[in-house]
């Protein structure tokens, strides 16, 4: 197979910044931002300035690791959620299918409604509760409408090393004050970028060599807990790592959801089954502490 040229959007981001490293043993790889200087725009806000970066490109495969995320803030900025989200998709789809290019692209769980207490397979009904939720299904309907070949992760809790993230707030939180509260009936499966990075990385390589593994996927690591479980995790670990906490032990409350109201309705039940993707490309998926506790070594080292 001749050497791939890969166009990754969002390289700014938690994944994209991964998708960088993971990319780089496939062929060259062209890597974007909004912000990016030069010719190339990559600015979701303005979708078909895309098109033109696609066609001057022409890309093998196209990563989308771009999209608005800002739950609570798409609530009140719904039309540039859909820009990033939705329309900007569309046309990356579109053009991927113009000049024969495969596009990954990333969703979420938000695309469900969180009822009931069972992991949702690819093809369980979708039910989004906000508007972040809606744009990303509305993006992912484009892209299957559009023919292009496509591999779509559909993911959940994601957090990494570099920049903000749950653990990294609770670990603050944990050194400034004497007890916590922390939301116990959301339940899902913090799933690290570096993770999401390397499993596109060898989906893109074996998609590419057989066509029909294109499709839809749920891509999260093994196991579930809920926030108030992966809080307590984090600072169990730091404990043992002798970081100075303020909070006492037995000291993080668990309440529900209703606790912290947000603009965004929350699903409660993040559960993604992921036999599909295991089964599909014959990859193991570790669980969530591993990766938790391998980011928190990385954070505390600093």
């Amino acid at each position: 197979m001749s050497r791939m040229k890969i166009l990754l959007l969002g390289k700014n981001g938690q994944v994209g910044w991964e998708l960088q490293r993971s990319l780089a043993p496939l062929g060259e790889v062209i890597a974007l931002d909004f912000d990016s200087p030069g010719p190339l725009s990559a600015d979701f806000s303005k979708p078909e300035s895309l098109a033109a970066t696609v066609r001057a490109v022409a890309p093998d495969v196209i990563v989308n690791a771009a999209a608005h995320t800002a739950v609570d803030k798409a609530e009140s900025e719904p039309e540039l959620a859909r820009a990033l989200n939705a329309t900007s998709p569309a046309v990356l789809a579109r053009e991927a299918a113009a000049c024969g290019a495969w596009l990954l692209h990333y969703s979420t769980d938000y695309v469900f409604d969180g009822s009931g207490s069972t992991p949702r397979d690819e093809d369980a009904p979708t039910g989004p509760l906000n508007v972040y939720g809606q744009t990303k299904l509305e993006g992912e309907q484009a892209i299957r409408a559009s023919g292009c070949r496509h591999l779509i992760l559909r993911t959940s809790w994601v957090y990494g090393a570099r920049g903000g993230n749950f653990a990294r707030t609770m670990l603050k939180l944990a050194q400034e004050r004497e007890a916590l509260k922390v939301i116990v009936d959301q339940i899902g499966a913090p799933t690290g970028a570096d993770l999401l990075a390397d499993l596109s990385a060898h989906m893109i390589r074996a998609a590419r060599a057989d066509a029909s593994l294109a499709g839809s996927y749920h891509a999260v690591a093994a196991g579930e807990t809920s926030w108030h479980g992966y809080a307590s995790h984090v600072i169990a670990f730091a404990r043992a790592a002798r970081v100075p906490l303020k909070v006492a032990e037995g000291a993080i409350e668990a309440v529900p959801t209703s606790a912290f109201p947000t603009p965004a309705r929350r699903p409660l039940n993040s559960r993604l089954a992921t036999h599909k993707l295991r089964e599909r490309f014959g990859l193991v998926l570790p669980d969530w502490r591993a990766g938790v506790e391998r980011m928190l070594t990385e954070v505390l080292a600093r």
